[in-house]
Order: structure tokens, then C-alpha cells, then sequence
């Protein structure tokens, strides 16, 4: 029995191998890319290890690119706009999952439509909101405008997991004389916890890859995110310091990879909501 598995299991993995490779090829070159010595970078022919190990470069990338304030922006903002985005996504998400209303229909379309609008289509309006609001260069606005983007998507799969969840369990809370409020945290709250973490997830991956609201909205080099850190290293310079922009490109992925490893068991199940009831 362990050997058809165990071969079924080679065989996946060698036709998955091309596909792997050329997933994770841009991520060991910016990893050997940020490890080479600027002369080296720029060798031709091009050599694919650095000759020695230039551990010294992330040092001088988060000296220079003040890396660290970066950081903390981030990481704020992500966290307060996936924080926000919950609070708000998960009692509207049991509203319309389980309630009836006039034009819940209309809703959960609408839901689905803005997630057809990119970011850039709006850039112009959202400048001119922020600015009427004066929350312009203002990391609160900016966190603000990412969870009303992120808003609908998590409303619209946390409704869908709550719709799965057997109608006789909030009844018998009901029984018990909960209110609508108890029996959602005492009832779906703890069956949609993967749903809830994968919303969580992509809340929060989102709001730290975001670049076009973030370049519009932000002008002090205090307020920049990472995307923006990063960026500055590029964009307007005669010259570029690859090494460096490839340092401060893979520390930027550490916290991502890190929020995925932690709770990846949590994004298979919530993967799969709605697939069986």
C-alpha cells in the first residue's frame, strides 16, 4: 500500500517541479542578488552565487533606506485595516447571510462588482477625498481607504461560510435565549474560524503589497510604507543600487512568509468553505 503511494507521490512532485522552479527562480535570484557585491552585480557574464557572501549589505540598506520606520508603517497599517476590516465584515457578513431583506440579492451582486474595480481607477477620487478630509500624507487615511477596498471581499466570503453553517445550531441558541449578538459569537464565530483567518489573510497581504493608493496619498519619507521604501530606491535615480533594493525586496517578504507558515493549516480549510455542508 505504501509503495503505489509512495510513487504516486514522486511522480506528482517530478511533474510539479517545473512549476515550482519557476515560482520560487525570481526569489532565489533576489536572494543571491542581495547577498553580491555591487561590482559583482553588474558582471558580465552574470554569475548566479556571489563569490563571497555580502551579509553586510542588509546593514547598509536599512542605514540608508531608513528601513526600519518602513517597517512599523507597515505593519501598522496592515494590522489596523485587517483589525477594521473584521469588525465590520464579520456582523454584516452574518446580516446578510442570515437575515432576509429587500434587495439582499442586489447586495451580495454589488459585493462581487467592486471587486472588479482596481485601486488605479478610483486614484483621482480617492486623492480628492482624502484631501477634502485633509487626511492626505496620513497613515490613519490611508488605512481608512485600504479597508474599504478589502471591505466587500471579506463580507462577501465570510457570508458564504456563515450561509453552510446548519440553521438548527443558532435556532437552539435562540432556545436558550441568546440574542442575535450572542449567537453569533457563540455559535459562528468559532465554526468560521478558518474563513475569518483566511479573510484575515488576504485583508492584511493586500494592504502590505499596495502601492498606487499608498504613492498617491503619502508624502513625507516618515509616512512611506515598504512598498513605497522600496520604490524610492528605483524610481528618479541615475543610478541603482540592485543589491540594495534586493535586500530591503526580501526582508519586506519575510513577514508575509512568516503570517503563512504560522497559519497555513487555517488557509487549506478556509480554502475550501462552501464546498461541502
Amino acid at each position: 500500500m505504501k509503495n503505489p503511494m509512495i510513487k504516486r507521490s514522486i511522480i506528482t512532485w517530478l511533474l510539479l517541479s517545473p512549476i515550482v522552479i519557476s515560482a520560487l527562480f525570481p526569489y532565489a535570484i533576489m536572494v543571491f542578488t542581495s547577498v553580491k557585491e555591487r561590482g559583482e552585480v553588474f558582471s558580465f557574464p552574470p554569475t548566479w552565487l556571489p563569490s563571497t557572501f555580502q551579509w553586510n549589505n542588509f546593514v547598509e540598506m536599512w542605514e540608508v533606506t531608513q528601513f526600519g520606520p518602513a517597517l512599523v508603517n507597515s505593519l501598522v497599517v496592515s494590522s489596523a485595516t485587517t483589525i477594521l476590516v473584521l469588525i465590520l465584515a464579520i456582523p454584516s457578513a452574518y446580516a446578510a447571510s442570515q437575515l432576509k431583506f429587500r434587495g439582499q440579492g442586489a447586495y451580495q451582486k454589488y459585493l462581487l462588482i467592486t471587486q472588479m474595480l482596481a485601486p488605479i481607477v478610483m486614484v483621482i477620487g480617492l486623492f480628492k477625498m482624502l484631501a477634502w478630509l485633509k487626511m492626505i500624507d496620513s497613515l490613519t487615511g490611508l488605512t481608512l481607504v485600504y479597508a474599504a477596498f478589502f471591505l466587500a471581499f471579506a463580507v462577501w466570503m465570510l457570508q458564504n461560510y456563515f450561509a453552510t453553517i446548519p440553521k438548527e445550531l443558532e435556532e437552539s441558541a435562540w432556545l436558550e435565549g441568546a440574542s442575535a449578538f450572542k449567537s453569533l459569537k457563540l455559535v459562528f464565530l468559532p465554526m468560521a474560524k478558518p474563513s475569518i483567518v483566511v479573510a484575515a489573510i488576504f485583508t492584511f497581504i493586500n494592504s502590505w503589497n499596495e502601492f498606487i493608493v499608498a504613492l498617491v496619498s503619502l508624502r513625507s519619507s516618515d509616512n512611506f510604507t515598504l512598498t513605497l521604501k522600496v520604490f524610492s530606491l528605483v524610481g528618479g535615480r541615475y543610478t541603482v543600487e540592485w543589491h540594495l533594493v534586493m535586500a530591503a525586496a526580501f526582508l519586506a517578504t519575510i513577514p508575509v512568509a512568516i503570517l503563512f507558515a504560522w497559519i497555513q493549516k487555517y488557509l487549506v480549510q478556509g480554502l475550501g468553505v462552501g464546498s461541502v455542508k
